[in-house]
């Protein structure tokens, strides 16, 4: 039989081949490396039997879905070493993730992080076995009766569509309900590493019983696997929850409510920081500002469909004189009716509104984090109207702006994707198809590589979503891109043509930083607390050597200021090497040291948090310098 390669190519191969004779048919070091194959689409184990014409993908280890099936088969493992610990073991399910793997259990007894060598050491037991994953299809009874015992299991089972196959794994006489694919054995997972253990809600929801989770990672290599432990290291030293109150810019009070963010005043001046400079860039790009409540009447919300696609996400309806109304989840509507309140004109299109909207969703306790999940946020959003012949150029214009955006806060890496049409959605196939190539072909011409995330989109249209890497190489969701042409006709949106008839707006609805809470957070991480001096809630402390300096380095001050320059003063009885750890310990961008010498000669002696000792400066250069870096956002 034949089988077509990704080039097109042609390769001819036995009647009864499988993936890895294709592999081998390709040559023996790709036949070495391969663990998965693609299939007309669709990933499968390398002992998957072939087709004739069959198009075939070979999938390595050193991929990014090479890696997604190693850690799903270390999952397996982990699982495999539980059951053999822990009779009596519940099983939940076991996914890769973006950086590693977790397995949910019901145990018979607790488990803790002290606990994990010893299921490490089984789990190295096993893989020396090397035991093959085998894959084998059962009818929906005889499945039900191998997983009597695994109530969770069932559950699952019983879900699945009839005419779905039903498959399980088998390895080193452990068995599971799985979907695959999986590494041909368990001997080529050689690098892994169980990280914590923690609480988890069955399929997340908190009326489900409580299951033990336990997270690991697997990479191809050990050198792999430590640089990823040394990145752990480094992330808990950037976490963003620690420097919020190390730094004293935000907190999150129990009374108060979880997921609600306390800002302090360094924490409220950095994002006013973040906010003015949102706003300038906006009305610079041809965007007016507007603002809706933050109630609205559920009507509002059943006209929009979100009452029906998103409320499980929204908080339930107040009663206002017999009235229901709802904290908003979205600005979208709000802006809509702004633009419904009077006719438009073709000519006055496209409209670019822009909102600095905080919004209310219901998120579950297990999945708040810091301020990267919370319940209160602002959206950096904005909404335009434009017709069908202006909808590309816009999304181009949207591209570049979120490119200046991002660059200028310091992020210049990125993971983009194009979201596709999701089961549950609204509108018309052709809507969607234009929606969808419209984006495709502004990122095309943006010269952006990206990827297809299937079924990713929102109910309402197909999207482009935007990940930053940070200073560790993690991915971030900050910017979104949406093309809407179902809310302009439920809400019946029109504008006049220039022929004097009714005609249909496309709606784009696009978040740039995303919320400003999770950007922050970002960014915190990003710099490690240490923000560029343009962002810095205190740029400069001057430090008097003694109290004789005093009025000095209040004329220093002054200076300063009139440049803008945010700046302390601290006139503690501290050594000047005790000031100098404790503002490196806030990490404020310069340290300005004043004595005697310095006084005589009108200088400062500088120190910055990121060079060390610069020596001493003429107070004009220096503030000519500080303006400078300012200035252009260094």
């Amino acid at each position: 039989m034949q089988i077509k390669l990704p080039d097109n190519s042609l390769i001819e191969l036995a009647g009864d081949a499988n993936g890895l004779d294709a592999a081998a048919g390709i040559g023996p070091r790709l036949a070495k490396a391969a663990i998965a194959a693609r299939v007309n689409g669709v990933l499968v184990d390398l002992s998957r039997s072939l087709d004739d014409g069959d198009r075939v993908d070979i999938v390595t280890i050193d991929s990014t879905e090479g890696l997604q099936v190693l850690r799903h088969s270390a999952a397996h493992v982990l699982a495999d070493a539980v059951m053999q610990l822990y009779p009596g073991t519940r099983l939940g399910i076991g996914p890769a993730t973006g950086d590693g793997f977790y397995y949910d259990f019901q145990l018979p007894l607790p488990v803790s992080d002290a606990d994990l060598p010893a299921i490490e050491s089984k789990m190295e037991e096993i893989v020396k076995e090397a035991a093959s994953f085998e894959r084998r299809e059962l009818g929906r009874e005889e499945a039900a009766g191998l997983f009597a015992n695994q109530p969770f299991k069932l559950e699952l089972l019983a879900e699945m569509p009839p005419d779905e196959a039903i498959s399980i794994y088998a390895n080193d006489g452990f068995t599971d309900l799985c979907r695959g694919p999986h590494l041909p054995d368990a001997g080529r997972l050689r690098a892994f590493k169980l990280l914590s253990v923690a609480g988890a809600y069955w399929r997340g929801n908190e009326k489900n019983p409580m299951l033990t989770r336990i997270y690991g990672t697997a990479f191809p290599t050990a050198k792999e696997l430590d640089r990823h432990l040394e990145n752990l290291k480094e992330a808990e030293r950037r976490d963003h929850r620690l420097l919020g109150k190390q730094l004293d810019l935000f907190h999150i009070d129990d009374e108060v409510g979880a997921g609600l963010p306390l800002w302090h005043p360094k924490g409220a001046l950095v994002r006013k920081i973040i906010e003015d400079f949102w706003r300038d860039a906006h009305l610079d790009n041809g965007y007016e500002m507007v603002m809706i409540p933050h109630i609205a009447s559920a009507e509002l919300w059943k006209t929009s469909g979100h009452w029906d696609f998103y409320r499980e996400n929204m908080y339930s309806p107040m009663d206002i004189e017999g009235q229901e109304y709802i904290v908003k989840p979205m600005n979208c509507p709000g802006h809509i009716k702004i633009y419904k309140s009077r006719t438009r004109s073709y000519r006055e299109l496209p409209i670019r509104w822009a909102e600095l909207g905080t919004v209310y969703r219901y998120e579950r306790s297990g999945v708040l984090h810091g301020l990267l999940r919370v319940r209160g946020f602002t959206q950096d959003d904005a909404h335009i109207f434009c017709r069908g012949d202006q909808l590309e150029n816009e999304i181009l214009a949207v591209i570049r702006f979120v490119l200046f955006m991002l660059r200028t806060f310091g992020f210049d890496q990125y993971d983009v994707f194009l979201s596709t049409r999701p089961e549950k959605s609204v509108g018309s196939d052709d809507n969607w198809a234009r929606a969808t190539e419209a984006l495709r072909t502004a990122l095309e011409k943006s010269e952006l590589n990206f990827e297809i995330d299937p079924g990713e989109g929102v109910f309402y249209g197909p999207k482009i979503d935007l990940k930053i890497r940070d200073a560790l190489g993690r991915a971030w969701q900050c910017t979104t891109i949406q093309v809407d042409f179902n809310l302009p006709e439920r809400f019946d949106v029109t504008y006049i043509g220039e022929d004097n008839r009714e005609h249909r707006p496309i709606m784009i609805h696009r978040a740039l930083l995303g919320s400003l809470e999770r950007f922050m957070g970002c960014l915190i991480e990003h710099y490690a607390g240490a923000f560029p001096l343009w962002l810095a809630p205190v740029q400069a402390v001057i430090l008097p050597v003694a109290d004789r300096h005093i009025d000095y380095a209040g004329q220093v001050a002054a200076r300063l200021r009139q440049e803008g320059i945010r700046i302390e003063l601290d006139y503690s009885k501290e050594s000047v090497g005790k000031k100098i750890r404790n503002a490196e310990v806030d990490k404020v961008p310069y340290m300005l040291v004043v004595g005697d010498r310095e006084e005589d000669a009108g200088d400062v002696s500088v120190r910055s948090y990121a060079e060390g000792d610069l020596g001493e400066q003429p107070v004009d250069e220096l503030v000519a310098d500080l303006a400078r870096q300012v200035e252009e956002k260094r």
